[in-house]
């Protein structure tokens, strides 16, 4: 094999072995989160999988075009098929508990692709006859580890950003469909079931135009049923409900949403003020509410289209910046009279760093010195979860005392709706006992 096609075929392999990595990172998002106990695993599992490969491919004597051109050609039905949209979708919706789906999606897809790959640096090595083993094997790592290197980049960046999350499944079962064809060379029915390997990817990963997937996102807007709504429709993130509304006069939106419209304009009376919402969801806060000025915080920079064109049929009121909120609350200069925390990666998965005491100490640095912080918070309607207490307990330690109220006491998950002001401070408590009870005294000093 001549070394150049040897280096590309090698080259098609870490760019599509990665890439498959950060789809499968990705498509997971919408159903179990971002979270480390996530992401850590399935990058765990799947070096486990390719080391395996490593050792699968070393033991292989003969045949290695013929064994290397068949793993392409199960990898790139692998990838087009068990990473597209729909079967994930599917296993998740079919499987229950999401964990069970979990080890299927892991064990069933992503592991046995990346032991596939990973067995095609060492048996192409073999064919580098000319060359001292480790310079081979070097050579063969390096034109792999630069694939890997620029398929995570270019997918992810490029064409996750621009052409969506499919269009990347099925750039990795074209590029190896090609793989399949370089290794067989003229032979007519590798080539042949290559082709309807990509053709089959190419019908799965484009079915659902209903769905605009971006690199941070899934977005649907669909039809739902309320007894008193007209017309009511809700705008989902990665298949939860991001925020609903009608077209009643005025419009209805959910119940969280009306919540914190309600604080803002009638229990505060703001008006004319500066209020920062960090998670844009469907841009309802604002949704025709002239009284003040709101400036959004999305890391999506497609979300904005999205719900104008889908959802809300008009343009947002409001500043649009494209961020991570994190960073935004930490690096800006202006200050708000309000801002509103509601971050979700799914429907119970906030973010890792925006839970954190570094965060609200942020979100408070932004505040005016009159200021107040709204975060709507998805947890369970009893608050007895550890998750629940320490995050309330984390919040608190930044802001003192917050006001505390659970939306939907009777569902095993809530909106938690949490308000504080950037007036309180955190102070040390103590319990009232018999023995020692100044009650009335506290009372007395509070007034």
């Amino acid at each position: 094999m001549p070394p150049r096609l040897l280096y590309t075929i090698v080259f098609i392999e870490g760019f599509c072995s990665l890439g498959a990595e950060v789809v499968a990172l990705r498509r997971l998002v919408p159903h179990v989160g971002s979270s480390i106990v996530v992401t850590a695993p399935t990058i765990g599992f799947f070096l486990l999988a390719l080391a395996l490969g490593y050792a699968a491919g070393g033991r292989v004597a003969a045949g290695y075009t013929a064994v290397a051109g068949r793993n392409f050609l199960i990898a790139a039905a692998l990838a087009g098929v068990g990473l597209a949209a729909v079967t994930v979708d599917a296993l998740f919706a079919h499987l229950r508990p999401a964990p069970l789906a979990y080890a299927a999606f892991i064990g069933g897809i992503l592991c046995p692709l990346a032991w596939l790959l990973g067995q095609t640096v060492p048996i192409l090595t073999n064919l580098m006859k000319s060359r001292r083993a480790g310079e081979a094997s070097g050579t063969a790592l390096y034109w792999s580890t630069l694939g890997s290197f620029l398929g995570s980049l270019t997918l992810s960046l490029g064409v996750m950003q621009w052409l969506g999350v499919s269009a990347a499944v099925f750039a990795c079962a074209l590029l190896l469909g090609i793989g399949v064809v370089c290794l067989n060379g003229r032979r007519w029915r590798p080539a042949g079931a290559a082709g309807a390997a990509v053709a089959v990817a190419a019908m799965v990963n484009f079915v659902s135009p209903a769905v605009e997937e971006t690199a941070y996102a899934d977005y649907a807007v669909v039809p739902v049923v309320l007894g008193e709504h007209r017309n009511p429709r809700a705008f989902q993130v990665n298949s939860s409900t991001a925020s609903l509304i009608d077209d009643s006069e005025p419009p209805r939106y959910t119940r969280y949403i009306g919540h914190l419209r309600r604080i803002l304009l009638e229990e505060l009376a703001f008006v004319d003020r500066e209020i920062l919402v960090l998670g844009a969801g469907g841009f309802t806060l604002s949704h025709r509410e002239p009284s003040n000025r709101y400036t959004y915080v999305d890391v999506d920079p497609a979300i904005r289209g999205i719900a104008e064109q889908r959802f809300l049929g008009t343009g947002i009121r409001g500043e649009f910046v494209v961020d991570d909120a994190r960073r935004y609350v930490a690096a800006t200069e202006r200050r708000f009279d309000a801002v509103v925390v509601d971050v979700f990666s799914s429907h119970t998965s906030i973010p890792s760093h925006l839970v954190t005491r570094e965060f609200w100490r942020d979100t408070r640095r932004v505040l005016k010195p009159g200021g107040v912080l709204l975060a709507n918070l998805i947890l369970d309607g009893r608050l007895e979860t550890p998750y629940a207490r320490n995050l309330l307990a984390t919040i608190d330690s930044v802001y003192g005392r917050c006001a505390v109220e659970v939306l939907h006491k009777d569902k095993p998950l809530a909106n938690v709706e949490v308000v504080c002001f950037a007036t309180s401070r955190p102070a040390p408590a103590a319990a009232y006992t018999d023995e020692k009870n100044p009650a009335d005294l506290d009372l007395a000093r509070s007034r």
